[in-house]
This record gives C-alpha cells, sequence and structure tokens, in this order.
C-alpha cells in the first residue's frame, strides 16, 4: 500500500469562491491591490496578532506583503489553501482572514485559522467569518474534518472556535512557536469538528441564514 502522503493528490480549484451570510462576503485576496496589500501588512504586523502568532516567514513591509498574498494566490490555484478576506458586505470594508488551509483531499482534512484587524474587534467578525468558511469546507470541498490550532492561553481564539461547533479535543505540546521565536515553542490547543456535528456558530442572520457561495475568476 502506498504511503499516505502519495496518495494525498491535491485538487485544483479553477475559480475562487465569494461566500455571502452573516452581514459578510467572503472573496479572495489582491496582491495587485494597494488596499488589500495594505490591510494584509496591517494584520499581520499587529501587536495581539504578533503575541499569539510567529510566521515562517515575517511579513514586515508593503513588498514582503504583496508577495505574501502572491503566495497564497498560487497555493489556491493549486488546491492546497485557500484565503479569504474577510469584507463587510454592505460597505466592502476589510476586517480580517479567513484561511482553509493544508487541504488534504484523500483523508478529507484541512485545518482553519484567522484573524481580525483592530477597528474590527468586538463585532463577532471571526466567529461569523468562521461558521462561512466551515460551511463551505464541508459542503463544496466534501471534507470531513476540520482542525483550529491556537496558542495556549488565547482565550478569545478558544471562544470563536467553541462558539463555531469545534470542540477541545486536547493540548499539544511544544507544537508551534513562541511569540517572536523560533527556537523556542509553546503549547497548543486543538479544536476539531467532523461533517456530522450539528450547525453552531452567529445567531440567524433574517437577511442571510444560511452561507451563499459563487464563484469568481
Amino acid at each position: 500500500m502506498a504511503p499516505i502522503h502519495e496518495r494525498s493528490l491535491t485538487r485544483p480549484i479553477p475559480e475562487f469562491p465569494e461566500l455571502f451570510g452573516h452581514g459578510l462576503r467572503l472573496r479572495q485576496w489582491r496582491a495587485d491591490s494597494d488596499t488589500d496589500v495594505d490591510a494584509w501588512l496591517r494584520g499581520l504586523t499587529d501587536p495581539d496578532f504578533r503575541r499569539w502568532n510567529t510566521p515562517m516567514k515575517p511579513v514586515t513591509d508593503l513588498d514582503s506583503a504583496r508577495d505574501s498574498l502572491g503566495t497564497r494566490s498560487g497555493t489556491t490555484v493549486d488546491g492546497t489553501r485557500v484565503s479569504f478576506c474577510v469584507t463587510d458586505a454592505a460597505s466592502g470594508a476589510i476586517l480580517g482572514h479567513l484561511g482553509v488551509n493544508d487541504i488534504d483531499p484523500f483523508i478529507r482534512l484541512a485545518r482553519v485559522g484567522y484573524w481580525v484587524l483592530p477597528e474590527a474587534r468586538g463585532r463577532r467578525v471571526a466567529t461569523r467569518a468562521l461558521a462561512l468558511g466551515t460551511r463551505w469546507a464541508f459542503d463544496s470541498l466534501g471534507l470531513n474534518r476540520l482542525e483550529l490550532g491556537h496558542a495556549l492561553g488565547h482565550d478569545a481564539s478558544c471562544r470563536v472556535a467553541e462558539h463555531c461547533g469545534f470542540r477541545y479535543e486536547g493540548t499539544l505540546r511544544g507544537a508551534m512557536f513562541e511569540e517572536g521565536r523560533q527556537d523556542v515553542f509553546r503549547d497548543v490547543h486543538l479544536h476539531g469538528r467532523i461533517a456530522q456535528d450539528p450547525d453552531s456558530g452567529p445567531d440567524p442572520d433574517p437577511e442571510a441564514a444560511l452561507p451563499t457561495a459563487r464563484a469568481t475568476p
């Protein structure tokens, strides 16, 4: 029998999905948009983001932010990751990010992550976006399981995960970098949700109770 990694071939995503619901529009990040690049830079250099996340390749200026967004477009094309720009459905203002990462179509597994810009916090943006992205990943990608990990002590992220039906499944020892370090590690809370779990998330939106999707070039 071939090892799993030899059989877990990715499936290209020819057209980027656009998701609507709960007052949000989730669209593709655009590396050719100065507005998108600026928001991406602000998100990844925000002190609160840096407290809980230490990227392998830091984004520090507009040039590295543009390069980072360009790379993410490539991983969407090859089917390994989908990076959503979370925006307000009415105004179009950028609120944050939701990623469906490490997509493995063979074992039907992926990992999700999110962040919210400072000015958009306190509005349940992460909860609403995660609810939309989760339903899309199960329905459109045919995944069976989604995992969500956050640094031990990140209580806000823990609440978002649990509110969206991602059950706490245990603590992974030394599973992510410490703040600002790549030679020291810290523990991670692991949350998981499977397709058969009941829907959970923000209170129903009477104008967009269920997420809708359409593909964009």
